[in-house]
């Protein structure tokens, strides 16, 4: 409050110049200097134009309504200046009510219409105004229905002729808050009464003057919205990009902050303006913490980003709890009282956590862009704590380090104060959006060149996957394989063999993207080497295995190869792989381990031959966990039934995609022919839609 009052006291002093300039040369009233300490105040030739109301007013604590009659003596009160608070004039931290009386004497100047208004200045915190025992306006409610305003604005009331009288104003004053000062209380400025259209224009000219001291302001709130829009655009792309969310939150809640602080002259009642500011306020520290973590780089450490966290909800409930405690603070007791001192508290410790993270941020290797944010935020936050720290209790502890080191520092351009708080934020505000664009331009390096990486192993898994199969005699193939990503885990071969026989290999990597697909093409080119040295299957997976141990980071392969001869035997070796079904039934294998967990593993093999019309499917569990907008899965029940309908690769695929694809899917079909039916293979993948026979 103390800030508003200063400006306060300046753009009345400015709006009082405009108004004698403007005044057409007529008089206004004069007060004799000796008048200024008497018990009546002569207004002598009151017409066009205004006249302070200034000197010693007769003075109350407590209430009486009949303190409002004219004919009340009040010859035993005590006597106070009207342009200062009750508490720097021997009543500090007084709170209640208090009454001020001012005897008056009008002589108009001829012609004068009678008709006057009273411009009443920062008053705290509601009051009435009452001239001759008659009610004249109020500001605010009385308890026990208490309601006053977050940031006081002038008001003017009509007084109505007469030649003089008692203007007698009835305050109350809320209970004081943790950062309230002991000096405060009743009316800080002189009332100014006037013609109608006199103080008309003086309200105006006040209200142009913070206008003007706003311009700069108001042209940063604009800017501060279009970032913070344009963050949570980029945010609703992205949401693992957390720093634009951050950077959103922290750049629109100082113009909240300001509009509850009469940036656009709302009239905010006391409860709801508070009750909104406290956890606002809080919301802009945590987002601070936010945005230090992630432009610092550490984001890196789960367990700096975990207590981040801990801390931020912590605060955010003090914040919530400290608005809460607001909305009944008309009706403030000491306990509540302690309860704010409490919480505030407890939000001023929480902002020492922005020194602890600037320095852990130090240690890293920082660009200047982040550098330049690191050393910025310093100085706000040494700024914003000296300033909560001086303002805590200042009426017990009457620290003035904020005032005396910071405060008193200020520049003027073109009416526009710029204090070091101020400067420094805009410096903050600059070094953030540069960091910003410069983690951008990192971020889209780093897509860049990831795009590039996964173009590459598309080229590999593209060679991976076989663009033809080759004729089985005496058997019809369908295949489908269908990735989740840009790159899958699934593969699958077909091998022919110099004895006419045949390997198929179909197989799952744990995992997704780049890194299954890296081991898919390990796990290939091993199977190739060893199928070129044996056609057991059994020996082919026991090599596999070993090849693969030690060589997955932590992870693993399921896979089944089968030997397929002519004559339609085949012999099946499986390594943890989902059994496959045999004429819409399952067949059921050896159990054993995926590959690449235990060494030296034996794999078992089994022999069944095949009967002219037989169908083997093979598939991977992509199919099996299909899942849907419920999150139901595909599940066997479903599998049983698709598959004892016999379909084609491509139909069980499509029927799993139709129902939700969650993880690759790829499944293979072989049916054996009659004597005489030609062999024909179909192969459907991305990329690649081929067919022979």
């Amino acid at each position: 409050m103390s800030v508003w009052r200063q400006r306060l006291r300046v753009v009345t002093l400015v709006a009082l110049v405009l108004i004698l300039l403007t005044r057409e040369g007529r008089s206004a009233g004069q007060i004799r200097p000796e008048q200024r300490g008497s018990r009546t105040l002569v207004l002598d030739g009151m017409g066009k134009g205004t006249a302070d109301l200034g000197g010693l007013w007769e003075f109350h604590v407590g209430d009486d309504p009949a303190w409002a009659n004219p004919g009340f003596d009040d010859t035993g009160w005590e006597r106070l200046l009207a342009d200062a608070p009750w508490g720097a004039q021997g009543h500090p931290s007084y709170t209640g009510y208090a009454w001020y009386r001012r005897h008056i004497s009008i002589v108009p100047e001829p012609g004068a219409s009678g008709q006057y208004r009273l411009l009443m200045p920062d008053t705290e915190d509601a009051y009435e105004v009452y001239w001759n025992g008659r009610l004249v306006g109020r500001y605010g409610k009385f308890p026990p229905d208490a309601s006053w305003y977050y940031s006081v604005f002038p008001r003017s009331f009509p007084i109505d002729g007469g030649m003089g009288g008692v203007l007698a104003v009835r305050v109350w004053k809320a209970p004081l808050d943790i950062f309230s000062v002991a000096e405060g209380g009743g009316i800080y400025d002189m009332p100014v009464l006037g013609d109608p259209d006199s103080i008309g224009l003086y309200e105006r000219a006040i209200v142009w003057s913070q206008v003007q001291q706003y311009l700069f302001d108001y042209s940063l709130v604009l800017l501060r919205t279009f970032v913070a829009l344009l963050c949570v655009v980029l945010w609703t792309r992205s949401r693992t990009e957390q720093l634009f969310l951050w950077v959103g939150v922290y750049t629109i809640t100082p113009v909240g902050l300001g509009i509850l602080q009469n940036l656009f002259f709302i009239p905010f009642s006391y409860e709801l303006a508070r009750c909104i500011n406290q956890p606002l306020y809080a919301l802009s520290n945590v987002s601070l913490w936010f945005l230090l973590v992630w432009l610092l780089r550490l984001n890196e450490s789960p367990r700096i980003v975990r207590w981040t966290y801990e801390l931020a909800r912590a605060t955010m409930i003090i914040g919530i709890l400290d608005g809460m405690v607001a909305l009944f603070w008309g009706a403030a007791t000491l306990w509540m009282q302690w309860l704010d001192g409490i919480l505030a508290t407890g939000i001023l410790v929480s902002e020492l956590l922005p020194f602890v993270l600037i320095g852990l941020g130090l240690r890293q290797r920082l660009d200047a862009s982040r550098w330049a944010v690191a050393l910025t935020a310093f100085l706000v936050q040494l700024i914003r704590t000296i300033g909560d720290s001086s303002a805590l209790g200042q009426r017990f502890t009457h620290w003035t380090l904020y005032a005396n080191l910071i405060d008193n520092h200020s520049i003027q351009i073109q009416g526009v104060v710029f204090g070091p708080e101020k400067i420094s934020t805009l410096a903050l505000f600059a070094a953030i959006l540069y960091a910003v664009y410069r983690y951008v331009l990192e971020t889209q390096a780093r897509r860049t060149a990831l795009e590039q990486e996964m173009q590459s192993a598309r080229e590999i898994q593209q060679v991976l996957i076989p663009e033809t199969l080759p004729n089985l005699k005496g058997y019809a193939v369908t295949s489908a394989y269908s990735p989740a990503q840009e790159v899958g885990g699934d593969f699958f071969q077909i091998l022919s063999n110099v004895d006419g026989s045949t390997l198929v290999a179909l197989g799952d990597v744990s995992g997704k993207g780049l890194k299954a697909a890296m081991n898919v093409a390990m796990i290939v080119g091993a199977m190739r080497a060893e199928a070129a040295t044996t056609t057991s299957p059994g020996a082919i997976l026991s090599a596999l295995n070993n090849c693969l141990v030690g060589r997955m980071q932590g992870g693993f392969a399921t896979g089944v190869v089968l030997r397929m001869d002519p004559d339609g035997q085949v012999i099946f070796a499986n390594a943890g792989h989902l059994p496959p079904y045999l004429n819409g039934r399952e067949l059921m294998l050896d159990p054993s381990l995926p590959l690449g967990l235990v060494g030296q593993m034996h794999y078992g093999e089994i022999a069944v031959r095949l009967q002219p019309g037989d169908q083997l499917s093979l598939y991977t569990d992509g199919l099996l966990e299909a899942k849907n907008e419920d999150g139901e899965l595909f599940g066997f029940e479903r599998m049983h039934a698709l598959f004892a309908a016999r379909p084609s690769a491509e139909d069980a695929t499509q029927a799993a995609i139709g129902f939700g694809q969650d993880d690759d899917i790829t499944v293979l079909t072989l049916t054996r022919l009659s004597a005489g039916e030609e062999s024909k293979t179909e192969l459907l993948a991305p990329s690649l839609a081929r067919a022979s026979a």
